[in-house]
């Protein structure tokens, strides 16, 4: 059972070691993130707020939206905004938490309860307008995750 608890301590550090890197984010550019785009959305607590989403039990989804923006801003916020209050009319939405730093890198991450309803939301109409006007306006470079989400852990004060 050490064995087991060694392995998945390293399996642990490797995966935030890399989740770190790719985000690029370091100590110092912590404080750059804007507070007024950190964000967490659910069904549970529908208010725009910066703690973590509240959502269930594991297992559900998770997609994870890695993203560089250009300089170009021109309708993004309402579109934004528009996505999170049409996600979480979606059946089977969970909640979203997201952050943007000034230098335009943004992590967001949506919690859904099955593969099925990520893929019902990967092809709502509006959903698709807002990713086609991304790739030709708003974004450099973005990258999806999905990701089975399987235990969690949470504190708070």
């Amino acid at each position: 059972m050490a064995a087991v608890n060694a392995r998945a301590a390293a399996m642990t550090a490797r995966i935030n070691a890399n989740l770190l890197e790719s985000a690029r984010i370091t100590t110092s550019s912590v404080p750059r993130i804007s507070r007024r785009r950190c964000t967490s959305h659910s069904l549970l607590d529908s208010a725009s707020v910066s703690k973590p989403a509240q959502t269930p039990q594991p297992p559900y989804y998770a997609v994870i939206f890695t993203s560089t923006r250009t300089d170009v801003d021109e309708g993004y916020d309402a579109m934004s905004d528009k996505m999170v209050e049409m996600a979480a009319q979606q059946p089977g939405f969970l909640g979203v938490e997201s952050a943007r730093g000034e230098d335009g890198l943004g992590i967001t991450v949506s919690y859904w309860e099955s593969e099925e309803a990520i893929a019902n939301w990967r092809v709502n109409v509006e959903h698709r307008v807002a990713q086609t006007t991304g790739r030709t306006k708003w974004y450099d470079e973005f990258v999806t995750r999905v990701a089975r989400v399987e235990r969690t852990n949470r504190f708070k004060r």
